[in-house]
């Protein structure tokens, strides 16, 4: 661990980080969408709420209501609230200054592309590059609701922390870093539900045969929890496909059912998320207690909203959300796709070398 820096950081200055600069011009509200964030798996009523809800996960379109107009005024008034992380980069380092920065990155959408096929959502090479870099200026985790394993075969960089399943299976640097120089110490490794293994097995096999008969549905299995996905599946198909779901999971009343972007996650009762983890990451780093660290979360899922809050409900550091269109969210910030999140990052490792370089001359 690196040594902490005594400096004091104005009031404003915190401010700043958890709340975008106010604009001149107003801001027009986007209505919030009532949509649950964990659905109820009994009643037939709720199909309904299910539908709504995944049709509401990922707006990949504006609403075919909406005039021209409309959504060019609810994008901008969108980004009068969340401008862009890289338009406001020199005021979101101001609001560091004295700070140690801890980087948390979602995985699919944040660095690597939305794809259909789960099993092919690789990042490039310049990404990669990208991240082993920023690694070696912040400690660095991935939060995904991927299994750990498939997200460290994705990434490949044994210097960041992982959190998998939604913060269910987290786990250390596999080798000695800048930021955990004990070579004995036991890396870290935390999986709060693991007594749930062989329930989400079984549920898992369930589903895979229970899904089979609608076209471009995908049962994945991330270990701590199983992703329904139908980026895939005709939307005429999707009443279908929430009955099935519902049909296995009416007999488990140990697990819950949220949403994701296009993917429907079964997850444990128990209360874990990336907020949480988010938390747990921070204490195993050593900041459990400590003024001076400015987390960054950047993602692009419902999923990140728990440590986009948890941020806020903090009061340190900020979310960064990824997204070309206008949601409901904690974050502060926004980036539209991968390829600005890598830009993000660079600008952030340039920033590091050059304060590095700036106190050497003094």
């Amino acid at each position: 661990m690196t040594q902490q820096q005594n400096v004091v950081v104005a009031a404003e200055d915190i401010k700043r980080a958890q709340k975008p600069p106010a604009i001149p011009g107003g801001y027009i509200p986007i209505p919030r969408r009532s949509v649950l964030k964990s659905l109820e798996i009994n009643g037939p009523e709720r199909i309904n709420a299910w539908l709504d809800s995944m049709r509401a996960s990922s707006p990949t379109h504006p609403k075919s209501s909406s005039t021209p107009s409309q959504i060019s005024q609810d994008h901008s008034s969108w980004i009068l609230n969340h401008p862009s992380a890289l338009d406001m980069f020199d005021q979101i380092m101001d609001a560091s200054k004295g700070k140690k920065i801890v980087m948390f990155l979602d995985y699919d959408g944040t660095l690597s592309p939305i794809v259909d096929d789960p099993d092919r959502a690789f990042m490039s090479d310049s990404m990669r590059k990208t991240v082993r870099k920023l690694a070696r200026c912040f400690p660095t985790a991935i939060v995904t609701g991927r299994c750990r394993d498939k997200v460290y075969n994705f990434v490949r960089l044994a210097e960041l922390y992982y959190a998998g399943s939604h913060g269910m299976d987290i786990k250390g640097p596999t080798r000695t870093s800048k930021y955990n120089k004990d070579t004995k110490a036991d890396p870290v490794l935390f999986q709060p539900a693991a007594q749930f293994l062989p329930l989400i097995d079984e549920v898992y096999q369930q589903l895979v045969e229970k899904t089979k008969s609608t076209p471009g549905a995908r049962v994945e299995n991330n270990k701590f929890c199983v992703s329904v996905h139908f980026r895939c599946v005709e939307e005429k198909e999707w009443s279908e496909l929430a009955q099935q779901v519902r049909s296995v999971l009416k007999k488990y009343p140990k697990l819950r059912l949220s949403q994701g972007r296009k993917v429907l996650e079964i997850r444990p009762t128990i209360k874990w998320d990336k907020g949480k983890a988010l938390e747990f990451l921070l204490e195993s780093l050593g900041f459990a207690n400590c003024s001076d660290v400015f987390p960054v979360y950047i993602g692009d899922d419902r999923t990140d909203e728990d440590a986009f809050k948890k941020l806020r409900d903090r009061g340190q550091g900020l979310g960064i959300l990824v997204s070309k269109f206008p949601k409901d969210t904690n974050a502060s910030y926004s980036l539209q796709e991968p390829t600005e999140v890598m830009d993000f990052l660079q600008r952030l490792v340039d920033w590091k070398k050059e304060s590095l370089r700036a106190r050497s001359r003094v």
